[in-house]
């Protein structure tokens, strides 16, 4: 079971926003784009109340537009796994409550990555490395901003590597804070449960549930330590001669590592690599337009400045287009990356059988 633990983390990760092309939507594209139509927005921008909460908070945080793009993605795949749990849940098929549970720390994980969780320390006003070539977000350890900082003036990596390699960084320290929240959420598990004065009678279950977490944090350390060696390869040596890798995006190497390690035929292995090229392209479209979304808040900042009410109209125009864009684009990279992990799960379980 321990290789299905890690894997569930995942899924929580990500960490992006989404867009569909063209004029007929997709069934995943539909799901985004309702959230934007007016009817949808008189109504709240999601089904779920709590959510909806959360995003008007948002609204009033110094949060950029690509940050907010982000979030909104989030807490639509957030509203997909809710709505799916309370039928599961009408139909008796959560009497454990671990479902339940597993919703509770990913939303967790959602207030503690856009800073809304109540701690000052985690306030997060941007997480870019696309302004001017400079990042305003923080690693929140001392190793990763050493090696941050000597990458940077390294002279070993272009422009487009160090976006690249930022990337990278954000997606260790997403993994790091989930194993910090798995951690606090295990210990306060084990505190009740060390307190408890009658057990009852499924408590040889619910130890069974703790060693499994304990067993996924294991995994997540471990994940963590050679991600970090990674980093620290890549900042020395640079890309030409560190990485030497398949693929590129961070999400993508990790899925690719635990798919050499799950019972996969050679068959299934060769169609597992194929959807992670689909992915890792999507994912490469979504942080064009993120970028794109980027320059063009800075340029409708720059236009509301001048007075110039048909200059601003166009850009407001192209800035809402982009937006939306980037919305649904960030939706079908999350949603993509749960039936990966979801295909992938089932190969690790019938590994460990």
């Amino acid at each position: 079971m321990s290789a299905v633990w890690a894997l569930l983390a995942l899924s929580s990760s990500l960490l992006v926003v989404v867009l569909a092309q063209g004029g007929k939507y997709s069934r995943e594209a539909n799901e985004a784009a309702t959230a934007s139509s007016p009817k949808r927005q008189e109504a709240g921008e999601f089904r779920v109340v709590k959510l909806n909460q959360i995003w008007e908070k948002a609204q009033r945080l110094h949060l950029s537009a690509v940050k907010l793009a982000e979030l909104h993605s989030d807490l639509k795949i957030q509203e997909k796994d809710e709505l799916s749990w309370k039928k599961l849940k009408a139909e008796g098929l959560d009497e454990d409550g671990e479902k339940e549970a597993k919703l509770r720390r990913n939303l967790h994980v959602i207030m503690t990555k856009y800073g809304m969780n109540g701690k000052k320390d985690a306030q997060l006003v941007d997480t870019n490395y696309i302004k001017d070539g400079t990042e305003s977000d923080v690693l929140d350890d001392p190793r990763l901003e050493k090696l941050w900082s000597k990458a940077k003036t390294s002279g070993k990596f272009s422009d487009q590597e160090l976006d690249k390699l930022w990337r990278e960084f954000k997606h260790h320290k997403e993994k790091i804070h989930e194993y910090n929240i798995l951690l606090e959420t295990v210990s306060r598990t084990e505190e009740i449960h060390k307190n408890m004065i009658n057990p009852s009678e499924d408590d040889q279950f619910k130890e069974e549930i703790l060693h499994g977490k304990h067993t996924e944090l294991k995994d997540k350390m471990r994940s963590i330590n050679q991600g970090f060696d990674r980093l620290r390869k890549i900042s020395h040596q640079g890309y030409d001669t560190a990485s030497g890798l398949e693929f590129e995006e961070p999400r993508v190497i990790d899925l690719w590592d635990m798919a050499k390690s799950a019972n996969f035929t050679e068959k299934e292995l060769e169609s597992f690599r194929e959807e992670l090229k689909h992915f890792e392209a999507k994912i490469e479209k979504h942080h064009h337009y993120q970028k794109q979304l980027e320059i063009s808040h800075q340029k409708l900042k720059h236009v509301e400045g001048t007075g110039d009410k048909d200059h601003l109209s166009r850009n407001k125009e192209k800035y809402v287009m982009l937006e939306e864009k980037t919305k649904e684009l960030g939706y079908k990279v999350k949603k993509h990356l749960q039936d990966l992990t979801s295909r992938l799960s089932r190969g690790l379980q019938h590994n460990e059988l």
